[in-house]
């Protein structure tokens, strides 16, 4: 079993693949530890899956990942994880904006004990003021919900400990805040300076709209993962909030009724009844839909279903393992 697993999930990249590879060949061989590096192909129409093909062909520590289709980042590294065997496992992009020399950095930091290391940009080439200004303020305010010091929440060069990724379900756009919401599990969690270089197709990734997508896909992630096995903690919640406040609007009305047999509760609180009713009835329905909720992910649970469908992996034997979940 390798030491160390690095996970680069692919899409489109085919023409600096061969370029990495040979970049982190030489600095994992010089870390003197044994490690595999784990490609994953997003199964777009590119020839990504021939050429590292080819690669892994004369490199036995060379594992290939082919997704049947395009799953989405974060679904190729769900992939990436469940394929990787090392005690460690490091992220990293594709398209060469990451240094692999800044991987002993990394190292260091897991073997002193913290379980995850993320990476901070330092130098941000391309990016405006105004970007920049809100980039800051996104992530601040990201520090500040989450309570983990990190500068650079948009960072995709990381570092963890196996049993950290093993334990959070990765879909959609988690996977761009496992350091937070690991922390929330009890992980420990360190940043390191890294050099990134922000390519010109990846313009997209900085800017105001960038930050603010960050900060919104934060808010909801971790909104759900509290959340998405437990509903009727938040509906059932909510539920009984409404009606306790229904009720209580009722019962003030009723007694006012019962001491002034004369007063006429419709002529002087219409409205505040007909909005008491309306909030007991919400109560009841917010109830009944945390119940359905809660059983409905009780059955997702044990379903255990990957958000993502292999095509054919590619070990030192060229061996195929074919996945049916999806």
């Amino acid at each position: 079993m390798p030491q160390y697993s690095i996970v680069v999930p692919l899409s489109g990249e085919e023409e600096d693949i061969t370029e990495l590879y040979c970049r982190l060949k030489v600095v994992m061989e010089a870390t003197g530890e044994s490690f595999e590096l784990v490609f994953v192909d997003d199964g777009g129409d590119y020839d990504t899956f021939g050429m590292l093909q080819e690669i892994a062909s004369v490199d036995r520590r060379v594992v290939v990942v082919k997704l049947s289709r395009d799953f989405g980042q974060g679904s190729a590294l769900a992939a990436g994880f469940d394929h990787a065997e090392g005690e460690y496992v490091i992220v990293m992009d594709g398209d060469l904006q990451h240094n692999p020399h800044d991987i002993p950095v990394f190292l260091r930091k897991l073997r002193v004990g913290y379980d995850i290391v993320s990476g901070r940009r330092r130098q941000r080439t391309g990016d405006f003021v105004l970007g920049s200004v809100s980039s800051k303020i996104a992530n601040w305010l990201m520090a500040r919900l989450s309570g983990v010091e990190l500068h650079d929440f948009g960072a995709t060069f990381q570092a963890y400990r196996r049993e950290v990724v093993q334990a959070l379900p990765l879909y959609g756009e988690v996977h761009r805040f496992i350091p937070a919401l690991a922390s929330a599990y009890g992980a420990s969690v360190c940043e390191v300076s890294i050099r990134s270089v922000d390519r010109e197709c990846d313009e997209s990734r900085s800017g105001i709209a960038h930050a603010f997508r960050m900060l919104f896909g934060f808010i909801v992630t971790r909104f759900l993962l509290q959340y998405m096995s437990r509903p009727l903690h938040l509906l059932g919640g909510l539920g009984v909030a409404a009606m306790v406040s229904g009720g209580g609007l009722g019962f003030w009305m009723a007694i006012q009724r019962i001491l002034n047999p004369n007063w006429d509760v419709m002529h002087e609180h219409g409205p505040l009844l007909i909005f008491a009713a309306v909030l007991v009835l919400a109560g009841v329905q917010l109830l009944v839909l945390g119940l359905i909720e809660e059983m409905h992910a009780r059955y997702h649970h044990d379903q255990n279903r990957a958000p993502y469908s292999v095509e054919r992996v590619l070990r030192a034997e060229e061996r195929e393992r074919p996945t049916h979940s999806e």
